[in-house]
């Protein structure tokens, strides 16, 4: 279980950050050219959280069930054992809630402008901090 797991929250990690790459790009061309927000911008958002908050469920499944979790949570001088065990899931915790509070903010905001912002903003922070923790080493 624990290798299908795995291979699973890699390989959907590449759907999930295309698609938050894409989300963020929209916004971030939307913002920039002024451009009127619609339901296929919404939609694009949309997908963003969607496959940001599935690799989570994957991420914490995952977390729970691997040697590289729990299990080594005590070895924080080994800077895999940190990476894996503590900074992946506290950082991504953060860029996930990050990105979920520029979807919130998105229903609350009345301009175009506004929601092309507070996307480009939030979900932009979020892509960040995921990419800064993504154990690359691993992922190849």
């Amino acid at each position: 279980m624990y290798t299908f797991l795995q291979k699973f929250h890699s390989g959907w990690a590449y759907v999930a950050l295309l698609v938050l790459v894409i989300a963020v790009v929209n916004a971030i061309i939307g913002l920039s050219s002024k451009k009127e927000f619609t339901s296929t911008d919404r939609k694009i958002a949309l997908f963003g959280l969607i496959g940001i908050h599935v690799q989570l469920l994957i991420g914490i499944i995952l977390y729970f069930v691997s040697p590289l979790g729990l299990a080594s949570f005590g070895q924080m001088s080994d800077k895999v054992s940190r990476l894996t065990s503590l900074e992946h899931p506290l950082i991504n915790i953060i860029a996930i809630i990050l990105i979920t509070i520029g979807w919130s903010k998105h229903k609350k905001a009345i301009t175009s402008e506004s929601k092309f912002k507070g996307f480009t903003i939030f979900y932009g922070l979020g892509l960040l901090l995921i990419l800064s923790r993504i154990p690359w080493s691993m992922w190849f």
